[in-house]
């Protein structure tokens, strides 16, 4: 039996739902699913310019939990970047 999920702390409203290239239609993009935690993840990372650990202690989980949540962030981003797909952020 898995081990249960913690319940992370996220501070902040991401209001944005989605992020797409400029003039394509939604209708013809792709979408890629960020959630919640990944969204805030990046957030603590890169505008608060926060370390792992400081992230974790923020979010009430480990700092190897943070590494693994940041990284599958990353990877959408940038594949959804290259292919020219729709970000959409979503629980």
């Amino acid at each position: 039996m898995p081990r249960p999920r913690l319940n992370r702390k996220i501070r902040h409203c991401h209001c944005n739902r989605f992020y797409k290239p400029q003039g394509i239609p939604m209708s013809q993009l792709k979408k890629t699913s960020l959630t919640f935690e990944e969204m805030e993840v990046l957030r603590l990372k890169h505008s608060e310019d926060l370390d792992q650990n400081q992230i974790a202690k923020k979010m009430n989980t480990s700092q190897s939990t943070v590494q693994r949540i940041l990284s599958l962030a990353h990877d959408k981003i940038a594949k959804a970047l290259i292919n020219g797909d729709a970000i959409e952020i979503s629980e």
